[in-house]
């Protein structure tokens, strides 16, 4: 080959293995990445003098709720600007399919959580392949993985999800996670925690999972509780992957509820103990704080708690919970009723917990970011640069190279996601150059929506996405099937 498309030159290659940086040249035709070396003597139709810039391959958003912004708004301006080139969907129990909703959903709106995807008419995919066609026609500017929810999974097959499924109710989930898993899922989800899954007990996740050991699949959770009991929610979870010999990731791994701080070391001590003899890995945000649906059972007056909508009282949203409640001159519980449904920021983590997780050697990146929040949750635009620039280059958590391998090459590996992750030849050209002296999140819980700051160029399939003057409108991502991983 003497042409290509582009060639990168005297860049500072971080390869996403977690090994030291490299000065490379690197060359990409036909949306691969064609060759890598100290110096290329090829030609190409564009050249990039990278010297000073950092190289990697595009972040792996582990921990999304995107399943429904991916085709409503295909540009993906909030992943695209940090460097994300793929997005793993399907999270906490929760997915845009394969949903059928009933007529009662259809008139007052899906389930929660399944709200923070978005309004009723959004869940227009019966069937898994249907959500792979829509995807294929939108083309959005980043790849996409899907994980199927659970309790998505109930809301197709039972009348209320206040109870254990039936046998009859369980295999029509089987036949839908059959389904999905055949045209292309990556695993099933649950969601625990909530309610409209937390009267399935273990044994209707475990009939599922089944299912997910022939197909090479994972098991996502955002498990039973987070909080005291949080090292028996382990321990339920990963029964699931010895059970079935499936891989296990804790979603967004955290002590929450301040009775809770304090504990990190314990869990990973337990969560160490288990990846002595099975696979497990977790994702976190880099943030003291989560954001969600606004949950009865987490209004704590010793936590701050943030409206970020309402759907009787949307005038509400960005006030605190306990100012709405002085000036209704309620409790804040008894305002909190008042406001569902409802989405909340709760500032309920402790920073040295939050810290100890995001370094863990298994832990992966997962924004959770929640795309239809109108005043979201800063990690929605800032969670990559805010793990470069602030606890990264800043703060010394962790080196460079850690903190790129924990963003690409692991939750490859992880989730299954072949010939991306890293920067090798004939690997698909997802990669992003950035300055790592000024690379930052400016999004702020007061002022969220904001793109970081030092990204230089995004490119995705070999075609160049987004820049420092913004989104080019050039969109190439694709959906991404389940392939096996030889990690």
């Amino acid at each position: 080959m003497t042409n290509c498309d582009l060639i990168l030159r005297r860049a500072r290659v971080v390869d996403g293995s977690g090994g030291e940086p490299e000065i490379l040249d690197v060359a990409i035709a036909n949306g691969r990445i064609a060759a890598i070396a100290p110096t290329l003597s090829l030609t190409a139709h564009t050249v990039i003098d990278a010297e000073g810039l950092v190289l990697a391959p595009g972040f792996i958003d582990t921990h999304t709720h995107d399943d429904t912004s991916v085709i409503e708004t295909p540009e993906m301006l909030p992943k695209i600007s940090q460097g994300v080139t793929t997005v793993i969907v399907g999270n906490c129990g929760i997915s845009a399919a394969p949903v059928r909703l009933n007529p009662d959903y259809q008139k007052i709106g899906p389930p929660d959580p399944m709200t923070l995807l978005g309004r009723a008419e959004f869940f227009r995919y019966p069937t898994f392949t249907a959500y792979v066609d829509a995807i294929a026609a939108a083309k959005p500017a980043v790849n996409v993985a899907a994980l199927v929810g659970h309790t998505a999974l109930r809301s197709n097959a039972m009348d209320r999800l206040d109870r254990a499924a039936t046998d009859a109710e369980i295999a029509a989930m089987r036949a839908d996670l059959e389904e999905a898993l055949h045209a292309g899922a990556i695993g099933l989800s649950t969601g625990l925690a909530y309610a409209n899954a937390n009267a399935a007990p273990n044994s209707e996740v475990l009939a599922l999972a089944q299912l997910l050991t022939s197909a090479h699949a994972v098991y996502t959770t955002h498990m039973r509780t987070e909080t005291e009991a949080i090292l028996d929610a382990m321990q339920e979870a990963f029964d699931v992957g010895r059970e079935h010999h499936v891989p296990v990731i804790v979603s967004h791994l955290k002590c929450a509820g301040i009775d809770n701080w304090g504990r990190s070391g314990k869990v990973l001590e337990a969560f160490d103990a288990a990846r002595t003899h099975q696979q497990i890995a977790c994702d976190c945000y880099p943030y003291a704080a989560g954001s969600s649906t606004l949950d009865l059972k987490q209004v704590d007056p010793r936590v701050k708690i943030t409206i970020t909508w309402s759907s009787p009282h949307p005038e509400v949203a960005g006030q605190t919970l306990a100012e709405i409640a002085e000036q209704w001159s309620l409790s804040q519980l008894d305002a909190a009723r008042r406001l569902q449904p409802a989405g909340a920021i709760y500032h309920s983590i402790s920073e040295t917990d939050m810290r100890m997780i995001l370094a863990h050697p298994a832990t992966m990146i997962g924004s959770d970011g929640l795309p239809h929040d109108p005043r979201p949750h800063p990690r929605l635009w800032g969670t990559f640069p805010r793990v470069l620039g602030r606890y990264s280059r800043e703060e010394k958590l962790f080196p460079l190279a850690t903190a790129i391998h924990k963003m690409t090459g692991l939750p490859a590996a992880r989730f299954g996601i072949s010939q991306r992750g890293l920067i090798r030849e004939n690997f698909h050209a997802d990669l992003v150059l950035f300055n790592p002296e000024t690379i930052l999140d400016t999004a702020t819980f007061t002022d969220p929506v904001r793109p970081s700051q030092g990204i230089h160029s995004v490119w995705v399939n070999g075609t160049l996405t987004y820049t420092s003057t913004g989104a080019t409108g050039e969109r190439a991502g694709k959906f991404l099937k389940r392939e096996v991983s030889n990690d």
